[in-house]
């Protein structure tokens, strides 16, 4: 693997450098989609404070991606997300040497009313209407993916807020691996 100046991590998105890649940590990000808009947050804290994301956190020792995915929900928008499919997977490497694995998900609905918390403000946005430049630059990249229900996996080389390099590949999800369809309907089974 090919180190950055401080010896941590890739420095380009190309596979090879991300061969013996091993995360710092593991995380979710969720996205309900229903009809034409999905719900998104504005974060108030940690990793991505100010900015516009899909509501998610990382995992406790021992939890499932998806468990993960539902508490962070229920956590940051007092909702429960439902219908839940893994849409993608993202790797980011920080020329800090901070690294972090995402499991990226779907949702077709919630149950409950969306609120502020601690955390995160809700916004329901309009999919046509997505605020791309309040939010992280790789998220332009992928996340048109997930709405049109398109499995990705991507690898991004970030150094503070500035994405240096990103390297993006749609396709089918490995065997075991859920997808949804354009319709927001599982097409493989979640595990």
């Amino acid at each position: 693997m090919t180190a950055d100046r401080t010896g941590n991590g890739p420095t380009t998105a190309d596979e090879r450098e991300w061969r013996d890649w091993r995360p710092v940590d593991r995380a979710t990000l969720v996205f309900v989609v229903r009809h034409d808009q999905t719900l998104l947050i504005r974060k108030k804290r940690g990793l991505g404070a100010g900015k516009i994301n899909g509501p998610g956190g990382k995992l406790e020792p021992g939890e499932s991606p998806a468990a993960c995915a539902v508490r962070e929900v229920e956590e940051e928008l007092c909702v429960t997300p439902t219908g839940l499919v893994q849409a993608g997977e993202l790797q980011f490497q920080f020329r800090d040497g901070y690294s972090i694995h995402v499991d990226v998900f779907r949702a077709d609905g919630c149950l409950g009313e969306a609120r502020e918390t601690d955390e995160a403000v809700p916004l329901w946005t309009a999919i046509d209407r997505i605020p791309y430049d309040e939010m992280w630059e790789d998220d332009s990249v992928w996340l048109p993916l997930l709405l049109v229900g398109e499995y990705f996996r991507g690898r991004f080389v970030f150094d503070g807020d500035r994405m240096l390099d990103s390297a993006i590949v749609e396709g089918r999800p490995p065997p075991g691996r859920p997808v949804a369809s354009r319709s927001g309907s599982p097409i493989w089974p979640l595990r």
